[in-house]
């Protein structure tokens, strides 16, 4: 596949790093904490917002309680860098691209997107979205919409790169074609993606006279 672009947005955790061990890990320190049935075996849904999750495990707490709550886990998660790695074809890729280009969409705070990135030496976009600049989280579009617009394209012009099932909603929701990775989600929980590949590996990205073209080989 060769496909015309103007620019690529990107999720962070399971298209350009693994920190599952961290995220499993830290949210099982949370839950216990915070008295959640079952918290031996918690494991958090991938894609989400922390906030989110967190008012969802405990609707009794008030706004005050939630970001307290928050403040703890990202705490949490910044200082469990263990076995954090960047995925195959990442690293390449963002150094091949223009600055103006590429941004990050995650549903990680800013504080925990920039000290995972400064762990995995891998370069920091000038253009990030992170959990703590939008109303609505993943699966709601305004993640990618807001993206698009930093970069100064419209959603329809801009390729996303995503992982979870509520990433690729949101893409698609959006308006933007999505390019499902694997690794955290199975192909048929990402068919709601445009295309779909194995990992970063075999993309591609080339600057031409009128923006991006993304070369790659669908599943």
């Amino acid at each position: 596949m060769k496909i015309a672009t103007q620019g690529l947005l990107f999720d962070m955790d399971g298209v350009l790093i693994s920190s599952i061990g961290s995220v499993v890990r830290s949210w099982r320190i949370w839950t216990k904490e915070y008295g959640i049935p079952g918290w031996e075996t918690y494991e958090v849904p991938h894609g989400k917002r922390a906030i989110d999750i967190i008012r969802e495990l405990r609707p009794d707490l008030d706004e005050a309680g939630v970001l307290a709550g928050l403040r703890e886990i990202e705490e949490i998660e910044i200082v469990d860098t263990a076995d954090l790695k960047v995925l195959p074809g990442a690293r390449e890729l963002l150094e091949s691209l223009p600055p103006e280009r590429w941004s990050i969409v995650t549903s990680a705070t800013r504080r925990l997107l920039l000290g995972r990135l400064e762990a995995a030496g891998l370069p920091i976009p000038a253009h990030i979205i992170a959990a703590d600049d939008v109303v609505n989280g993943k699966p709601h579009p305004e993640p990618y919409m807001t993206g698009a617009k930093l970069l100064g394209f419209d959603p329809a012009d801009c390729i996303v790169f995503e992982d979870a099932p509520a990433g690729v909603g949101a893409g698609v929701a959006a308006g933007s074609r999505v390019i499902g990775v694997l690794g955290t989600h199975t192909a048929d929980e990402l068919e709601a993606a445009t295309w779909i590949v194995p990992s970063l590996a075999g993309v591609v990205a080339r600057s031409t006279a009128d923006g991006l073209e993304v070369e790659f080989d669908a599943v």
